[in-house]
């Protein structure tokens, strides 16, 4: 993946220090801290190009409210939230679901039951109760969601007249479906597609989540169905269409910025971030993707030129 704007020295310096530590005795004030803004701002991204041009949009929204940023990628949710909570890093993209029932288990152990769920207004519930704690301040959740998907071939949906789950499932027809090894224990996959759904997987192909390979099997009928993303930019090149979950198997993984609340956790930030929430769907996050992983334009650019487009900054 394409690094952000960051040196890698610096990457490693807040990924060690802040896994290492964690919140201090002499930072934890920081912690309890109110609500503030830090005239300077670090915003972190995860490494690959959906939290990558998240985070080049924060950074630009920031910018033109008045602040000065700069985007560092961290490579994972191990050590970019540490980091956030002793400020570190003021600002990250998150997912609703995935960072609630990651932050459970962080407190209750790998086993806990999850918190997130369906229901967004649930969900973020649960994700403030946790994140609060740790200082830090989950924003309103946006209208794009990026979630585990579930695609057929254009000409296999066409057959059999399917464009949701529930469709599948009625057809009683047998699905060998690609996707990774977990799938055949994932509530969200294998056992919650046979339970909810009613449809009969008779294997799992074991080539990943959204890979090349996976899709290339339901492509060349080897496979009936794969796993993927809600912002999967490449299935028409498959000539693949994702079926409608339409019984909310999938939690809500809608996209949320998380804030350090002692740094960034004032009305400006949050004003600024939100103009963002109210544009951006998951066609447009699927769209923007697609141009970074297959038309190979840099991340920060292509942010730049949809927040133009959408009105939220002058163009140059």
């Amino acid at each position: 993946m394409r690094a952000a704007v960051a040196a890698v020295a610096g990457v490693a310096v807040i990924g060690i220090s802040a896994c290492a530590s964690g919140p201090s005795l002499e930072t934890r004030s920081a912690i309890t801290a109110s609500p503030d803004d830090s005239s300077e701002l670090v915003i972190g991204s995860a490494g690959f190009t959906e939290s990558e041009l998240l985070a080049q949009m924060y950074a630009a929204l920031l910018d033109h409210a008045g602040y000065r940023t700069r985007v560092v990628t961290v490579g994972n949710r191990e050590l970019y939230e540490p980091a956030l909570e002793v400020g570190q890093i003021d600002v990250v993209p998150e997912y609703a679901a995935t960072f609630a029932d990651w932050l459970h288990a962080k407190n209750k152990g790998s086993k806990a039951a999850p918190v997130a769920s369906p229901d967004i207004g649930a969900t973020m519930a649960a994700l403030r109760r946790l994140a609060g704690p740790r200082g830090l301040t989950v924003l309103p959740a946006g209208r794009a969601v990026d979630q585990n998907a579930f695609a057929v071939s254009a000409s296999y949906a066409r057959k059999h007249h399917l464009k949701t789950l529930s469709d599948l499932g009625r057809a009683k027809l047998p699905v060998r479906l690609a996707a990774g090894d977990e799938c055949v224990q994932r509530p969200f996959c294998a056992p919650g597609l046979k339970k909810r759904y009613g449809i009969h997987i008779t294997a799992i192909d074991p080539k990943g989540v959204g890979t090349t390979p996976a899709k290339q099997a339901v492509q060349n009928g080897q496979d009936q169905m794969v796993l993927t993303t809600s912002t999967d930019a490449t299935l028409d090149q498959f000539g693949l269409v994702l079926l409608t979950d339409d019984k909310k198997l999938q939690n809500a993984d809608y996209v949320v910025p998380v804030v350090n609340r002692a740094r960034a956790g004032g009305e400006r930030p949050a004003a600024a971030l939100n103009r963002l929430n109210k544009v951006l769907t998951t066609a447009d996050l699927a769209y923007l993707n697609e141009q970074v992983d297959s038309w190979r334009r840099l991340p920060a650019d292509v942010a730049r030129n949809y927040l133009e487009s959408k009105g939220l900054l002058p163009k140059d």
